[in-house]
């Protein structure tokens, strides 16, 4: 299946090249560019793209457009997903996309976006519902983490960490539930009982679901 992309950079050379390697994509098909977020909220309402590829930053303030753009799309059109790329490794705006959740988002670095394969790869994880987040993005973030929670992990069942490992590979709760043979409501109680050993609280920085795939990701690679 063609997934349909629409593009949203304000510098031209950039734009550009980013169109080119979506060309490269197998599977993908660009289908409109805009340069500021009003004009890429129209033509998302226009077009309906399974995905929306969008720079962190693009009039009119320069600033956090791309994670103003995801949180209106939660609302507007939840079914659209989004991959916000940035410049700069800045968790900050990687823990302000994801804090009202994971499902339908990813965040990279724009080097990443050289490579067709990886692009395509988050594009098409986000259009069925997973998450995706830079890898270097991941390793900032895990020092926060790294070795202070295995406590917490030690109390879940082999069936919580079953369901764990495949949140921290970005899968959505139906993609977990065909996986491991289970209802969706049974892979969201897993979920809730992973939460509540893991003692993730309210999660004021970043969404309770993408701290527990941290929390693993930190201690599996130790």
């Amino acid at each position: 299946m063609t997934l349909r992309v629409v593009l949203g950079e304000d510098n031209y050379l950039a734009s550009e090249g980013i169109a080119r390697v979506i060309e490269r994509a197998a599977g993908l098909e660009l289908v409109a560019t805009r340069g500021d977020l009003q004009a890429l909220l129209d033509v998302i309402g226009e077009e309906r793209p399974d995905v929306v590829l969008t720079d962190i930053r693009m009039p009119p303030t320069n600033t956090d457009e791309g994670i103003v753009l995801a949180n209106e799309l939660r609302v507007s059109a939840p079914d659209v997903g989004v991959v916000v790329l940035s410049q700069h490794n800045e968790p900050v705006y990687a823990a302000a996309l994801f804090e009202p959740g994971s499902e339908r988002r990813a965040y990279l670095l724009k080097d990443r976006v050289r490579d067709a394969g990886e692009l395509g790869r988050a594009v098409r994880a986000v259009a069925e519902g997973g998450s995706v987040v830079d890898p270097a993005v991941v390793e900032t973030l895990l020092r926060a983490y790294r070795g202070r929670e295995q406590s917490h992990l030690d109390a879940l069942t082999p069936r919580e960490l079953e369901i764990l490992a495949l949140i921290a590979e970005g899968r959505s709760n139906a993609a977990i539930a065909r996986a491991l043979v289970l209802t969706k409501r049974a892979v969201e109680r897993h979920i809730n009982g992973v939460f509540m050993k893991l003692d993730l609280g309210d999660a004021e920085n970043v969404s309770r679901r993408v701290k527990a795939a941290l929390i693993y990701l930190a201690n599996a690679r130790g």
